[in-house]
């Protein structure tokens, strides 16, 4: 057959790997020449923190397994976060490092650590390769824990000495890809929610990630109307109900109680359709823990007290949506207690639409980057601030479309992960929103996407500032501090890379700016100041409609 490393990269292309990124190792240079003579593309970063960000994007999109491969030591350590990123936000991945020989691991040895147990507590499974003979075996089943009901990540160590290993093994080959999964929903556990729901006045649907992953938008579009329910969806459903449906109220998520909420408030039961604990807190919907829930998702709900589950419906998303739709068909809900969270949303769009200050308003910046972006081109939005307004205020159609990290929560993925998208969707537009605080964590990728010829638009909305820290102590402190810091010329910058660079010096210039860049064939960065005296002033008014509403 091969030798080990060679084996390696034949597991991989029998799992349909077609990219694998990371930064190589002298303890894994076999494997990297196995890659480098198959039909694998490597793509090489600045950072093995920003190649496990490309992954998890690719991942995220595309719904398989995404690879990146590292050094042992600290290469192994700086995709850790990128390995915990996906997930808590339930991306499947497979992460693979070398590792030191098993000639040095019973002692302190030259860069070793115990990598397995640092790996554990942050994936679906990680183990190291104890011999060649293992390698189809352990390889398949990363690929099948990955890529399970809950997508995960996972990580496997492959010792110096089997990557060094040039014997032949003409009897070891790839095991075959498959993929097992129960499909159709208990009839006993679908009666049970209609029983629910026929005696229900105001139920809501809440549409989470697990939604977004089945790609379940046309059953559970199906349920909401011929129901004449309405949905939420969470930061990782956005899209799934398209916000342009008349049944849609919104994205729920903000770290004070948002419009959306108005909708749970009046609610007495939760359709919870692919919702998972880890996306927001579910007291903040069920603070009294009064409501009856229904859980459909393909595997059963996490235990809390305010999600305390009625009935849980396992299987797959869609079937499970068209089940309850049928056994419903004739039953509508009352539409005289309409959340009013949609239109409220939608006035606070169109009055961004037409503020004209400079700097701009977070909501100027969010309906500009919605008319520059197609229904299906993508746009990636970093922790901070700018996450709390685009997650709120951008109208999406389409899953997959608006990404957002709410599992972890990380700053900084954003832009490398915008690499990882443009390579899974190179039809589509792939915008990154980012803040100045996280583009400079990962900024050194923009050389990869030029000497990749990755074409993708990055938006700085710039203010000097850690934006929602500041915004969070001045809530509940009154004060802030050491949330400041400068930053450099980002034309220049852009250019020193070889990419394109523009400043937005008014109101008027970021949308046509934003159509130039995302029409070019090019890797472009726009900075865009922003006015984030807008924050407070939106938790003012939301605190008002709390006590009025």
């Amino acid at each position: 057959m091969s030798t080990a490393a060679q084996l390696m990269v034949a597991c991989l292309e029998s799992e349909g790997v077609a990219i694998v990124f990371g930064i190589p190792g002298e303890e894994n240079i076999r494997f990297t020449q196995a890659l480098a003579k198959s039909d694998i593309r490597y793509i090489l970063t600045r950072h093995e923190q920003a190649a496990a960000f490309m992954a998890e994007m690719y991942g995220r999109v595309t719904g398989r397994a995404a690879v990146v491969s590292t050094t042992l030591g600290p290469g192994a350590i700086n995709m850790q976060l990128g390995v915990a990123d996906a997930t808590t936000n339930s991306t499947p991945m497979v992460a693979i490092s070398a590792q030191v020989g098993h000639d040095r691991q019973y002692k302190e040895s030259h860069q070793y650590v115990d990598l397995v147990r640092m790996f554990a507590p942050i994936t679906r499974w990680a183990d190291a390769v104890p011999r060649v003979h293992a390698i189809p075996e352990m390889f398949r089943k990363a690929f099948k824990l990955a890529e399970s009901e809950r997508p995960a990540a996972v990580y496997l160590a492959v010792p110096e000495h089997i990557d060094a290993d040039v014997a032949d093994y003409p009897e070891l080959t790839p095991l075959p890809r498959n993929v097992v999964r129960a499909e159709a929903p208990s009839a006993r556990q679908v009666q049970r929610a209609v029983d629910i729901l026929r005696t229900a006045q105001r139920p809501v649907v809440l549409a989470g990630h697990g939604a977004a992953r089945a790609d379940a938008t046309a059953a559970l579009v199906r349920f909401a109307d011929g129901l004449g329910v309405q949905v939420a969806n969470t930061f990782h459903g956005k899209g799934v109900m398209p916000d342009d449906h008349p049944n849609a109220i919104g994205t729920i998520g903000f770290m004070r109680r948002d419009y959306v909420n108005f909708g749970f408030d009046s609610a007495d039961v939760i359709v919870a359709v692919g919702y998972e604990l880890q996306e927001f807190d579910p007291v903040r919907i069920n603070p009294h823990a009064d409501k009856k829930i229904i859980h459909i998702h393909r595997f059963p709900a996490e235990v809390d007290a305010h999600y305390s589950v009625d009935v849980g419906i396992e299987g797959d998303i869609s079937a499970s949506l068209t089940a309850l739709t049928d056994a419903l068909a004739g039953h509508r809900f009352r539409t005289d207690c309409d959340a009013p969270g949609a239109g409220l949303l939608a006035a606070e769009f169109e009055r961004g639409q037409a503020d004209s200050r400079f700097p701009l308003a977070p909501q100027r910046i969010v309906a500009d980057t919605r008319a520059a972006l197609g229904r299906s081109d993508v746009v990636l939005v970093d922790t901070g601030a700018t996450k709390m307004w685009m997650a709120r205020l951008y109208p999406t159609y389409e899953r997959n479309t608006c990404l957002i990290s709410n599992g972890l929560s990380t700053m900084a993925f954003a832009l490398p992960g915008a690499l990882g998208v443009k390579l899974a969707r190179p039809e589509a537009k792939v915008l990154a929103v980012v803040g100045d605080g996280a583009f400079l964590m990962n900024s050194q990728e923009i050389e990869t996407a030029v000497r990749e010829k990755i074409p993708l638009v990055v938006l700085i909305w710039e203010d000097g500032g850690y934006g929602l820290i500041e915004w969070k102590m001045d809530l509940e402190l009154g004060e802030h501090h050491y949330v400041s810091f400068g930053n450099p010329d980002i034309v220049a910058y852009a250019q020193s890379f070889g990419a394109k660079g523009y400043r937005i010096t008014s109101a008027e210039e970021l949308l046509p700016t934003l159509r130039t860049a995302l029409a070019d064939d090019a890797v472009s960065l726009i900075s865009c100041p922003v006015d984030y005296s807008e924050n407070i002033r939106l938790t003012d008014r939301l605190g008002h409609l709390d006590e009025t509403l």
